[in-house]
């Protein structure tokens, strides 16, 4: 569920998003449960997951995520993003209130000129206060979002980046290599930088990897780590089911769904969707059709980022035999008894080895 609603966009960012239009926050509640009633009849009668995402959803006036949050059916993970500077000591205990078990927090970088150079309003206080009051609200659930590559960043900030989010102790960090698209604002102002960077990249994976897992955390996909439990499970189920190949209905401008053999995205247009939503039509979407071998590959490539093995069937049309028995012969990936899956040397590959895969 999307919730498009920013205080400031930053430069590298291209989700749909909007500024500056808090008298709509109410309509737009208003067209998400008109939505989810409309679609209602796709949805399983208990839903595993719930993801409210953005944008920055803890921007979007309280009551009315309030109000969000009571109108959406009940799942077994209901996760929020949020920015830290949102999270107040009201917000937290009205996020648990509500329902929520899992809040995920953009954090990018506990560095303040690296913050500035992505434009996050947060600083490193606001971080650790916003865990602070999450945790007094009783969330025993919390991931952190963090960022490398930044324009400016070097080894020694990122082990310190590392040092203050283990410091916190989530349950959870996802940790992501910066993408900043063609064309845009940040593409201009840090250009230069951003190739330098680039050069840069693997080390840096290399060492994300080391000191999460070293610290304890379970690197069981190729961005996402999650505390190990032996009373619970503390991977983000909801991006489990994205990676697993699970439909998954998607609500808001922008949003995706995934539906037996269709895809569809709903407009971005926040007028239009308001506009079709209030007279009780379903937003305008674009259609894709998802055949067999599209859906294969999309497995592959997904279930690939994942530290279990993928089972064969799910794959056979679209692995290619010559590149199979290429990058098992290179110690890249393994055949196993409940399947394929990457080793440590492929995973650091990732997405170069499944293209060898790929038929």
């Amino acid at each position: 569920m999307h919730l498009p609603f920013c205080a400031h966009r930053c430069g590298y960012c291209d989700f749909v998003t909007v500024t500056g239009r808090d008298g709509q926050h109410a309509a737009y509640v208003d067209a998400l449960l008109r939505e989810l009633e409309l679609e209602r009849p796709l949805l399983a009668p208990a839903l595993e997951t719930t993801f409210v995402g953005g944008g920055t959803p803890t921007v979007t006036a309280l009551p009315e995520l309030v109000r969000l949050l009571a109108g959406l059916p009940r799942s077994h993970e209901v996760t929020v993003e949020a920015n830290p500077e949102t999270v107040t000591a009201e917000v937290a205990k009205a996020l648990r209130a509500a329902g929520v078990s899992r809040v995920s927090l953009g954090v990018q970088s506990f560095q303040p000129e690296l913050l500035r150079v992505l434009e996050r309003l947060a600083g490193p206080g606001d971080v650790r206060r916003a865990v602070q009051h999450l945790r007094d609200a009783g969330f025993d659930n919390i991931s952190l979002d963090l960022i490398y590559g930044i324009p400016g960043q070097g080894p020694a900030e990122l082990a310190a980046d590392l040092a203050a989010a283990l410091a916190l102790e989530p349950e959870h960090l996802s940790c992501y290599e910066l993408e900043a698209k063609p064309g845009t604002r940040f593409t201009h102002a840090w250009g230069e930088e951003l190739r330098r960077q680039a050069d840069a990249m693997e080390d840096y994976f290399e060492r994300v990897v080391a000191t999460l897992t070293d610290a304890g955390y379970r690197w069981y996909e190729t961005a996402n780590f999650c505390r190990g439990d032996r009373t619970r499970d503390l991977r983000s189920q909801h991006n489990l089911g994205y990676w697993l190949g699970h439909d998954y209905l998607g609500l808001g401008i922008g949003a995706v769904s995934t539906i037996g053999e269709e895809r569809r995205r709903n407009t971005p247009q926040l007028g239009r969707y308001l506009a079709a939503l209030a007279g009780g039509r379903a937003p305008e979407r674009e259609l894709e059709e998802l055949d067999a071998a599209v859906k294969q590959r999309e497995r592959l490539l997904l279930g690939l980022r994942l530290d279990e093995p993928l089972p064969l069937a799910a794959i056979e049309q679209a692995l290619d035999a010559d590149g199979l028995a290429r990058v098992t012969g290179l110690g890249l990936a393994e055949r196993t008894a409940a399947g394929l899956r990457l080793t440590e040397r492929g995973r650091y590959l990732g997405g170069a080895v499944t293209v060898e895969l790929m038929r």
